[in-house]
């Protein structure tokens, strides 16, 4: 018998959800997706102080901001010796609702990859799952700049998203599942909400049957796990991105793993797209979904400022 991660590699495309790149190659996972809180965590590690250092030194006359991309895509660089195919690198959220801001550090991070080498069909640029994000993500797609987008919790988001012809959306499951645990309080049934009644779980089915109906190339990536069993239960969705915890556990336990999302037999033209009033509505329609976006924009944009001091104090 296999291991589940062996298992789970038949039916669909493994990422790693992880800044710490030395941790990587034990997975063989195809991608790396990273976040500002990742690599927040991951600079402040003994074995990346030196890393951080360096780039700093190397570029300290420049914008603070500057600097930072120049660290991520550093992080980027390294995670790209190790993985054979992308890696996902965030630009900052406090522009989470700005095109113009957007388009413009995305187009900057890029040409930083460009600088070392690395072709575009290997980076995907995270960008929050607004409305300005999405209409930046449609301008970057025109240009071949390939886009992750992220912060996903509502179905218009992820309609929005297919219409803008992005090329990949990470919907959150396990802040999903977090939302709608809290919200039933001491009548949450753990065990009757677990697998493929998770809501999370749930969410990301919906999308990825809804793209696979339509004939939507968008590609769907399950993240922000809390256990095993929401991984098992979302088997043969485009891509999952997977912390190294969850990724050592599926490595370590043996056990067969179905196939569990399948896509449908027939192909029907999409349905007519979102208005950005009829994004904003049914946006604000789903609570679950915008209070999950704003929170993960504020925490993300938290771990900015925290890295931006990081970097600051180097100086």
């Amino acid at each position: 018998m296999t291991s589940q991660l062996d298992q789970l590699k038949a039916h669909t495309v493994v990422v790693a959800d992880t800044g710490d790149f030395k941790q990587l190659a034990q997975f063989a996972p195809r991608d790396a997706t990273t976040n500002p809180s990742l690599i927040l965590k991951a600079v402040q590690k003994p074995e990346y102080a030196p890393l951080l250092a360096e780039v700093v030194k190397a570029h300290a006359g420049d914008a603070l901001d500057s600097i930072v991309d120049k660290v991520l895509v550093r992080f980027g660089l390294e995670i790209l010796k190790v993985v054979p195919g992308r890696v996902s690198t965030e630009v900052d959220a406090r522009l989470s609702f700005d095109t113009a801001a957007t388009v413009a550090r995305a187009r900057r991070i890029m040409g930083l990859y460009e600088a070392a080498g690395v072709s575009r069909d290997r980076v995907l640029i995270k960008i929050a799952a607004t409305w300005e994000g999405i209409q930046a993500a449609r301008m970057l797609e025109a240009e071949g700049i390939h886009c992750n987008l992220t912060l996903l919790f509502a179905f218009a988001q992820a309609r929005a998203c297919g219409d803008a012809g992005v090329q990949l959306i990470s919907p959150f499951v396990g802040r999903i599942y977090d939302w709608y645990k809290k919200s039933a309080g001491a009548a949450w049934d753990e065990a009757a909400q677990a697998g493929l009644n998770d809501p999370g779980v749930q969410s990301v089915s919906r999308i990825h049957g809804y793209y696979k109906q339509h004939g939507i190339r968008t590609e769907v990536m399950g993240a922000s796990f809390r256990n095993v069993g929401q991984i098992l239960a979302l088997a043969g969705c485009d891509l999952l991105t997977i912390s190294p915890d969850l990724l050592a556990q599926l490595q370590t336990t043996q056990g067969e793993v179905p196939c569990q999302l399948v896509a449908p037999a027939n192909v029907v033209a999409p349905e007519p797209s979102l208005s950005e009033a009829a994004f904003r509505y049914a946006l604000n329609e789903d609570a679950m979904a915008t209070e999950k976006l704003a929170e993960g924009i504020r925490l993300f944009a938290a771990d900015a400022v925290k890295l931006d001091a990081l970097i600051e104090a180097q100086r």
